[in-house]
């Protein structure tokens, strides 16, 4: 009598795993049907679970109805379950009102399902219905609310689950500690972590990795990293945690170097790895391991995935390979918003205006949906490369035709187009008129064009604006000191530097550098400090003299001291990008291209000083400022003077 019931439990078991693996056809085949009815109850629920599609779960919901089968509660919830998870919540709803005696896994279950479909409202009001609410509620609410970006409410929630006496389960805790990083409130995340300790879950992988990922996201690192080395082992996971944990709280160097330490220990590393790792490079501007890291992903086989490619085809262009950036994104065959507008971007910050509007046009017919990034990146484009007309027709697609409502970030843009042209009574009343909070920056960029315009009397006007939203950022107070030393206002030139010293305001210094065997060279105006700094000054003389032959001629007015013409020039060589490139001519070898990258704007007598240096070597020589890339080449440069 045995045999039978072996044999019976086998059937179940291969049902079971059957159902499991998706294959509902084959559990549903007459050898099965006997076993089915056996035990409906309890095997329904594997043939609802194993629906991807509602057609097949309505034929198996009548299977079941004309059974008898979903009468069970059991039964019940389980196909309410599989309605709710392929989002036919009218369903659900029905069936949840058919069940004479619900009992908390009836309610979860709805309630689960419109948390997962977004419809937060329905949840709420049923939250507030529920006659008996247990943990997994309470987390299914913390967790929706956090995902749907309700980080505050969400927050709030967990604390009125404390007050009721609930006890928190890793997932509870997970979520919780992603509501405090999206709020950066690393208060609250501090006493969540305490109950963590006192409840023994802090060595849990999911709880230790999502904890550590509050710290860095709050700014602080090694809270987060000493979260993570309690950790019972190194997985992925926290790997990931620490590499984009350092990479978006500016640490892009530490970031490369655990990225070598987790490959050099074995852990292998995913897409997310290679992301994190190749956005450090494109911060770092560093080329050569930028290109080492894309050749790992190559290996990996990752080299295709979205994300990869988009960072890899804004690290390129941040390094100034263009052409390399266009050979990863022509490598893709499809239509994704996020990389598309990642080229956009490419070709705007190597002053590529009409390229970027081509690529657009591209875009639309390919019926992609732009979103307000690609619209920036675009935008951004057409301002440098004076495309006033383009610009302002995009800015009209982006309100009017898809409906998207600009950030300050865009109307910047705009700002920047119209000053750049010469409006900036346009510009100025587009700033007093648009809908956002007009931020310093906006401002500053008007300040600029006003510079850029010669319109000093505007200039005063809007420099006091600025001083006044920001007194402590330097840029302002450099942009009305450059502006008066234009007009040759020493006195009141000195009215500003005075001010500066007043409010302990001290101007960024101009720095630039070159990637040279991995390692960066850094050089600064007056900076005597490089171990090669009697060749570089004697390179730089010798290029000096040959520039003067071709026609170059110092622009004494770049320098906004008052001091004789003779220390003018001799402060005019010695700019940080000259010495750079200087540095260059005498390590790189003959055809290689010098990269030069700055952290203020190229000024015009560098600008033209660099040109006439392209003429001479024969040297292309690209230099990357704050705002976009400069490709030198036999005299002329990519941005045709326009910057």
């Amino acid at each position: 009598m045995a045999r039978p019931a072996l044999n019976t439990l086998a059937t179940k078991d291969e049902f079971v795993r059957l159902c499991a693996s998706g294959r509902l056809k084959d559990a549903l085949r007459r050898p099965f049907r006997g076993v089915l009815w056996s035990d409906a109850a309890r095997l329904f629920s594997h043939l609802f679970r194993a629906c991807r599609a509602l057609r097949p779960l309505r034929q198996l919901h009548a299977f079941a109805a004309t059974s008898g089968a979903a009468t069970d509660r059991f039964t019940a919830n389980h196909l309410m379950l599989a309605y709710a998870d392929l989002g036919d919540l009218t369903v659900a709803r029905d069936l949840f009102d058919r069940i004479s005696r619900r009992n908390v896994m009836s309610w979860n279950i709805l309630f689960g399902g419109y948390i997962k479909n977004g419809d937060l409202g329905s949840a709420r009001k049923l939250f507030e219905e529920m006659p008996e609410r247990n943990v997994a509620t309470w987390n299914a609410m913390v967790a929706g609310l956090t995902n749907l970006g309700f980080n505050e409410e969400s927050l709030g929630f967990f604390l009125e689950m404390r007050r009721e006496g609930m006890h928190p389960d890793e997932f509870g805790l997970g979520s919780v500690f992603r509501c405090c990083a999206g709020l950066r409130d690393v208060v609250s995340g501090r006493q969540v972590h305490a109950y963590v300790v006192r409840s023994g879950l802090d060595r849990d992988m999911c709880v230790g990795s999502s904890l550590a990922h509050m710290y860095m996201r709050c700014g602080c690192l090694q809270e987060g990293e000493a979260v993570l080395r309690m950790l019972p082992s190194l997985s992925i996971v926290s790997c990931n945690t620490i590499i984009a944990g350092r990479t978006q709280n500016g640490d892009s160097e530490g970031a490369l170097e655990y990225f070598c330490m987790m490959r050099g220990i074995g852990v292998a590393a995913d897409v997310v790895t290679f992301v994190s790792a190749i956005s450090s490079c494109s911060d770092l501007a560093a080329l050569a391991q930028g290109q080492q890291i894309h050749g790992q992903a190559i290996k990996a086989g990752v080299d295709k995935f979205v994300p990869v490619m988009t960072c890899l085809v804004h690290m390129y262009s941040r390094c100034g390979c263009l052409s390399d950036s266009e050979r990863v994104f022509f490598g893709y065959c499809g239509s994704d918003t996020f990389l598309l507008s990642a080229m956009i971007s490419a070709y705007g910050f190597h002053g590529h205006g009409q390229k970027a509007i081509e690529l657009f046009k591209q875009m639309l017919n390919g019926r992609a949906e732009p979103s307000d990034v690609t619209f920036l990146a675009l935008l951004y484009a057409c301002s440098h490369s004076g495309l006033k007309e383009e610009g302002m027709d995009c800015f009209e697609l982006m309100t009017k035709t898809y409906g998207l409502q600009p950030s300050v970030k865009h109307y910047t843009c705009v700002v920047d187009l119209l000053g750049r042209s010469g409006c900036l009574d346009e510009a100025e009343a587009l700033i007093l008129s648009m809908p956002v909070t007009p931020d310093g920056v906006i401002w500053k960029t008007l300040l600029s064009a006003c510079k850029t315009q010669k319109n000093f009397d505007m200039a005063e006007r809007i420099a006091k604006r600025v001083i006044e939203l920001d007194p402590h950022d330097s840029a302002s107070y450099v942009l009305l000191s450059n502006i008066r030393a234009t007009s040759r206002r020493w006195g009141d030139v000195s009215e500003v530097r005075k001010a500066m010293r007043e409010k302990n305001v001290r101007k960024e210094p101009g720095v630039s550098w070159v990637e040279l065997k991995g390692q960066i060279h850094q050089f600064c105006t007056g900076d005597e400090s490089h171990p090669r700094q009697k060749e570089i000054d004697e390179c730089l003389k010798e290029m000096m003299a040959k520039i003067r032959q071709c026609g170059y001629s110092p622009n004494m007015g770049m320098v906004l001291h008052d001091m004789e013409d003779e220390e003018k020039e001799v402060s005019l060589s010695h700019h940080s990008e000259k010495l750079a490139i200087a540095f260059a001519f005498l390590s790189l070898p003959e055809g290689v291209p010098i990269r030069v990258m700055k952290n203020l704007r190229v000024c015009d007598d560098c600008h033209a000083a660099i040109k006439f240096m392209s003429q001479v070597t024969g040297r292309e020589i690209v230099v990357r400022d704050v705002s976009r890339f400069h490709h030198f080449k036999d005299g002329r440069c990519s941005c045709r003077d326009y910057w």
